[in-house]
């Protein structure tokens, strides 16, 4: 929301070379990198890590996406721990969705902590199979695709209908602002667009939203 606020967030996005990376993927998960590169990621960090097969492992992937959570976000492992069970239940319901996978300890993920001299921060540590495939961005859209896709949604948003953790609660983040029902939070970054016509645009659509969304928010199903 303010300069300082940016600041403090680019502060906490981990920056793991590939050399600390590789070694988190081998002494955390007991695996071989033979090849680590950096992923695109918006404030966690993300590598596609390629293991060595060993005579211990001649079957299962050889590829994962090793994933560091910012510093603010490692101090919440429960939530974490929701998305990590999330994700295998979909998996279980026959969703193509990465597999996590477990630490030495038998954990679905490990809080590290790193000594930068003047502080210790700590990152949690997850690592999921690598999933191929083509980002949605590269593919032709089409009405077949689009159709699709919201197929899947629907059908992704039944399933969750049947999940139940005793922790879900945690989801629930009331000022969190990628959550759909908290549009009106992007009025504080108008700005970012500048005078133009998408400015104007993005306003009539965030006026829409509070007139006609936000007083009937109560009746739909979260």
């Amino acid at each position: 929301s303010s300069g300082d606020d940016q600041q403090s967030q680019t502060l906490a996005k981990p920056t793991f070379s590939e050399v600390q990376a590789s070694a988190l993927v081998e002494s955390v998960f007991g695996l071989k990198v033979s090849k680590i590169q950096p992923l695109p990621s918006y404030d966690d960090q993300n590598f596609h890590v390629y293991i060595s097969r060993t005579k211990d492992s001649t079957d299962g992937p050889t590829e994962y996406v090793l994933k560091i959570s910012n510093t603010e976000a490692s101090k919440h492992p429960d939530l974490i721990e929701v998305q990590s069970h999330i994700i295998m239940f979909l998996k279980a319901a026959g969703f193509p969705t990465a597999s996590v996978c477990r630490t030495k300890g038998d954990n679905t993920t490990s809080l590290v902590s790193v000594d930068s001299g003047s502080e210790t921060k700590s990152y949690l540590v997850r690592l999921l199979t690598y999933l191929p495939g083509r980002p949605i961005a590269e593919v032709p859209v089409s009405p077949r695709l689009l159709y699709e896709i919201g197929r899947l949604a629907a059908r992704l948003d039944k399933t969750l209908e049947k999940f139940h953790h005793p922790k879900l609660n945690i989801l629930h983040r009331e000022n969190f602002i990628w959550n759909l029902k908290n549009v009106p939070l992007l009025e504080k970054y108008l700005y970012a667009l500048g005078e133009n016509r998408s400015q104007k645009i993005v306003e009539q659509v965030i006026q829409l939203f509070k007139e006609e969304v936000m007083t009937k928010l109560s009746h739909f199903r979260q």
